[in-house]
């Protein structure tokens, strides 16, 4: 069985946190150790047929990277690299981190760019998250009810970030087809 790849952007730390609870959850039988996207190149994310991709949101509404004030290049300069990635077949789940009250008019924005980045690639999208149980004014990662994928406000929600993830997995594990008889 293929493992998933679990990829993040960051530049706190904090979606790098997310992804390692993620790992740990899954475990690694299920996963590959997360990897910050600015350590990978575009054959390795395409390498794998299941994925986790992960973004916080900067300023107003921005993917990490450079012109975000990151110290490192992030999801940005990623982003060109989706031109020559063909993901067809392959299930990509995501996650996006943001702050519902400070920046309730662009909430997870950036969510919603790699979402576009990611659909443009012929990826089936999974894991979608219910917009319900969050306070925000606007997001453009918000599809009629539901986020493009798993939402975590570790500003205003951190207390609910364990439960969230773990039935988040399990709903990205059930719509990727991984049960644990298939690890077994």
């Amino acid at each position: 069985m293929t493992k998933i790849g679990i990829f993040f952007g960051t530049d706190t730390g904090t979606t790098r946190k997310m992804a390692k609870t993620m790992y740990k959850e899954l475990g690694e039988d299920l996963a590959d150790k997360p990897l910050n996207i600015n350590r990978v190149d575009a054959e390795t994310l395409s390498g794998y047929d299941f994925l986790i991709l992960g973004t916080p949101t900067y300023g107003h509404g921005e993917l990490p990277g450079l012109s975000a004030d990151c110290q490192e290049e992030s999801w940005e300069e990623f982003m060109p690299n989706f031109d020559d990635i063909d993901l067809s077949g392959k299930k990509v789940a995501l996650f996006g981190l943001g702050d519902q009250v400070n920046y309730s008019e662009e909430f997870v924005d950036g969510l919603a760019e790699l979402y576009e980045a990611v659909v443009e690639t012929g990826a089936t999208l999974v894991g979608r998250w219910p917009t319900e149980g969050y306070s925000f004014e606007a997001s453009a990662a918000d599809d009629g009810g539901e986020f493009f994928g798993l939402v975590l406000d570790n500003d205003n929600q951190s207390n609910l970030h364990a439960n969230r993830i773990s039935q988040w997995l399990d709903k990205v594990k059930q719509e990727m087809g991984i049960t644990e008889a298939a690890i077994a």
